[in-house]
């Protein structure tokens, strides 16, 4: 076996359906009692539930969430929970949300208490990012981990099922590139795996019957392990195209995600031999790529950049600003074949055997 180094983070997770009704005791033992509760300007049934449950404890909500954490919103919210003397933040919402409790914790010493509804995972994780100038940089810091994180099954109820799929293609994505991520390591690895083989076997039950409580506890379970994934070892190619297509072009989040993922693992399929023999194995196909590919099509997501706001002109401009700042990845990280990669996921076909 080859040597390695595993780190755990210090993060308290409760899970179960129902867990939620755990938050007061949970907020109260971080000492906290003036909490800022963050969500996206939906007006959720779930947002609702949280302050009614936090009562008196709630000293604020800020709502104004959304992708990528534009740098002015954070300055923003930063600012109100100065204002408003919070000691703790609780997140109620995905990976926008979370990010913006992070962007928070950077400049202060606010721990983050995460309620997640979606299948993100950054709640796992010491990774944030913010965009300015229609640029994103990611960072990681030991001051945005989140210091508990709540997950109830039942409040991913209210995901709509094609953002469901597209959530959980997302925290697939984690799991495939901790798989060959240069600082992986056993432990990581046999969680991505399992993270993979969960989703993948929940997501088609969570499409066609969103209200199947086993299955949506199933798909937050792998979920959970593909944070893990995601905060414990680094990303490749994937993410930065991605990161770039996000915060450049503004793409969403989870639709980009499920759309270039194929695409990426075939770049990479040679350069990775046991990392896509694992995700095959977890997925129950023969070829990575391909049968991801074919989830997506059972699970009716968008499979195109072109379907989701993309403009052909602006791949070449994405292909560059990847591969001038590549990310650690198993195949160098070339211009020409990084364009090519772009142009098969901005045209949706199936990546070739």
């Amino acid at each position: 076996m080859n040597p390695f180094v595993y780190a755990g983070l210090p993060c308290r997770v409760v899970f179960g359906v129902g867990s939620l009704m755990q938050l007061p005791s949970e907020v109260e033992r971080l000492g906290a009692g003036r909490v800022l509760i963050l969500s996206t300007p939906e007006k959720s049934l779930n947002l609702q539930r949280v302050t009614e449950i936090l009562g008196d404890r709630v000293a604020g909500v800020y709502d104004k969430a959304v992708m990528h954490v534009p740098l002015a919103i954070a300055e923003e919210a930063r600012h109100l929970a100065q204002e408003l003397g919070a000691d703790c933040c609780v997140t109620v919402g995905g990976g926008s949300t979370t990010g913006l409790g992070k962007a928070i914790a950077l400049t202060s010493d606010l721990p983050i208490l995460a309620v997640p509804t979606t299948y993100a995972g950054s709640e796992m994780t010491p990774i944030y990012g913010l965009t300015d100038a229609g640029m994103k940089k990611t960072g990681r810091d030991a001051r945005v981990l989140p210091k508990t994180v709540i997950y109830d099954p039942a409040l991913t109820l209210t995901l709509p099922p094609a953002l469901s799929a597209a959530s959980g293609m997302n925290a697939i994505a984690h799991c495939a590139e901790a798989l060959y991520a240069h600082d992986g390591n056993p432990i990581i690895s046999m969680m991505a795996e399992e993270g993979i083989r969960a989703l993948a076997s929940a997501l088609p039950t969570v499409v066609e019957d969103p209200a199947n409580m086993e299955a949506r506890s199933e798909a937050l379970y792998g979920a959970w392990l593909a944070g893990i994934t995601l905060g414990s070892a680094g990303v490749a190619l994937h993410h930065k195209l991605c990161h770039v297509l996000g915060g450049t072009f503004n793409l969403p989040h989870a639709e980009t995600h499920s759309i270039v993922l194929p695409h990426a693992m075939r770049y990479n399929r040679d350069a990775a031999p046991l990392a896509m023999a694992r995700i095959a194995r977890a997925l129950g196909t023969e070829d990575a790529p391909t049968g991801l590919y074919d989830l997506e099509v059972k699970l009716g997501l968008t499979l195109a950049l072109k379907d989701i706001g993309m403009t052909e002109e602006g791949l070449e401009r994405a292909a560059r600003i990847a591969t001038d700042a590549p990310y650690p990845n198993p195949r160098a990280v070339e211009y020409d074949d990084t364009l090519a990669l772009l142009r098969d996921a901005y045209e949706g076909q199936r990546p070739p055997k």
